[in-house]
């Protein structure tokens, strides 16, 4: 995720409290839970934690004063992720940012009343996390890492700098939420190309490099 849209995030989650650092005085310190089910060590995750901090204090709000930040890593070890929301949950923060769909899932089956930001989520509707984009409702909202209908430009774009390319793979994750949207915006623009699509399962490397000899009986671009 990007360090803009990082910040852009604080700005809607420091929305649901008073701006003003002097009118909190003699309140209780509010508490925010992140979950990230990725590393610590990431430089990445480093730089959008660094963000969120100084963009909080712009608004008034300081670690360790006024709010209390509780941090979850969990290296993507789902035991972990579990372990972790059952933590932040049991705290009753005001309110959970929750990093990717890792993260969510668990999130939402723990607790229907703490409020949840979520990022990193590429498809929030077709994975069910909301009702709509304009109306996510329950208690769950955020920000999506792209517009679906770039992807179908994408593969438009793709076939004007390789007009021979017949086939295409689209690589996902089986073990994380179908990205369904991405898929159908790929789907929907292919006839218009010509191009044949399919969808390529992945899990690590090794499964990845199978899954490409496989696909890799003609010739392909791959879509990720």
């Amino acid at each position: 995720m990007k360090r803009r849209e990082f910040v852009t995030l604080l700005g809607g989650a420091a929305a649901v409290w008073p701006l003003a650092a002097q009118a909190q005085q003699g309140e209780r310190v509010r508490r925010i839970g992140i979950l990230n089910p990725f590393g610590d060590d990431d430089l990445e995750v480093q730089a959008n934690v660094a963000a969120f901090r100084q963009t909080l204090q712009k608004l008034g709000w300081t670690d360790g004063r006024n709010v209390r930040i509780d941090y979850r890593w969990s290296d993507a070890n789902p035991a972990r992720i579990l372990e972790h929301v059952k933590e932040l949950v049991g705290l009753n923060p005001d309110v959970i940012l929750g990093v990717s769909p890792l993260a969510l899932q668990p999130l939402l089956q723990e607790t229907s009343s703490i409020p949840i930001i979520f990022t990193q989520v590429a498809d929030p509707l077709g994975a069910s996390l909301v009702a709509s984009l304009a109306r996510p409702g329950g208690n769950l909202t955020g920000f999506t890492e792209a517009e679906f209908q770039t992807f179908g430009k994408l593969l438009e774009l793709l076939k004007e700098i390789a007009p021979d390319v017949m086939r295409v793979a689209v690589l996902f994750n089986p073990d994380q939420i179908p990205q369904a949207g991405m898929l159908r915006a790929v789907e929907t623009a292919a006839p218009s190309v010509r191009v044949q699509v399919t969808a390529a399962a992945g899990r690590d490397v090794a499964h990845l490099e199978r899954t490409i000899d496989q696909f890799a009986n003609g010739p392909c671009f791959a879509v990720h």
